[in-house]
């Protein structure tokens, strides 16, 4: 079974080895039918501490590796790590 991937901007990145990422998708409502964002953030590894803040990320998904983080950073700007 493949390993969902997400794509979102880098919001923090002060913890040690550790961004958020905020994944933002746009979901259509039940009742009105119109579409509305809905955004959600991940922590993800990161055990170079290259990425900054405003930066566009991908985060594979993975084996947990703390209590909230099971995210790894995948891909840099376009760049695989």
């Amino acid at each position: 079974m493949p390993k969902r991937v997400l794509s979102g901007i880098v919001v923090s990145n002060i913890c040690d080895k550790t961004v958020t990422v905020n994944v933002t998708r746009r979901v259509k409502h039940p009742r009105y039918m119109k579409y509305i964002r809905v955004s959600k953030k991940y922590l993800a590894h990161d055990p170079s501490n290259s990425c900054n803040v405003g930066e566009i990320v991908s985060i594979q998904e993975s084996r947990p590796i703390s209590k909230r983080k099971s995210w790894v950073v995948m891909r840099e700007n376009g760049v695989f790590q």
